[in-house]
């Protein structure tokens, strides 16, 4: 089963490094020539700025992620559909950030663009909690280390992207470039400040060992 494990991890980490890689692709080399071209880069600005916060999001995702089945000893069926919701989700992102980085600094359509974006971040936040709380719900797939009650009581923190997020999408209806800046400042929060899953205190694994002992 621990195998299993690891063969579901290691799918998930080829999803998100494709996914990831298709971001940088969709940075074009500008046309201009000579002097000219120093004009041509910084018109793709929007694009920079929309890369960098897409990818700071999917590095949090895949750091997320990878805490999670690092404390897991077994996968089920039902997990693996909700791990298969979170990767189709997640390889949408590049598609959502190029639309909003063509869009950016177009006044008509910019608020679509980050309408759109945000939007998706919200249904990311959902699966990504689904994910968790059935993790948490049914409990046996954690290894006996983590502390299993205090694994549950993570949910509703782990939880505040679905608050956040659709915060954003309201956002979205006034102003598009201070809508990436909040996803950027959402994702710095998420990577400056993991959950932690809790783990059995030591004492208590001790107290046990002793009394098996007796």
């Amino acid at each position: 089963m621990e195998q299993e494990t690891n063969r579901v991890e290691a799918f998930s980490d080829g999803v998100f490094a494709i996914v990831i890689t298709i971001l940088v692709l969709e940075l074009k080399v500008p046309e201009e020539q000579g002097s000219a071209l120093w004009h041509g880069l910084w018109e793709q600005w929007p694009h920079y700025a929309a890369y960098l916060v897409s990818f700071l999001i999917i590095g949090v995702m895949w750091v997320n992620h990878h805490t999670i089945f690092s404390h897991l000893k077994r996968v089920d069926r039902p997990l693996l559909f909700l791990n298969l919701l979170v990767l189709m989700v997640v390889s949408v992102i590049p598609y959502t950030t190029n639309v909003l980085a063509e869009h950016l600094t177009d006044g008509e359509s910019a608020n679509v663009a980050a309408i759109l974006y945000s939007s998706w971040t919200v249904v990311y936040a959902l699966a990504f909690l689904g994910f968790w709380w059935y993790v948490t719900q049914v409990g046996h797939l954690f290894h006996e280390k983590v502390d299993k009650e205090g694994a549950r009581a993570t949910r509703v923190r782990f939880g505040l992207g679905a608050v956040a997020y659709p915060l954003t999408v309201l956002l979205s209806f006034f102003s598009a470039p201070l809508t990436l800046v909040a996803h950027f400042l959402i994702a710095l929060y998420y990577a400056a400040n993991q959950i932690p899953i809790p783990l059995v205190v030591e004492e208590e694994r001790l107290e046990s060992a002793g009394d098996l002992r007796k």
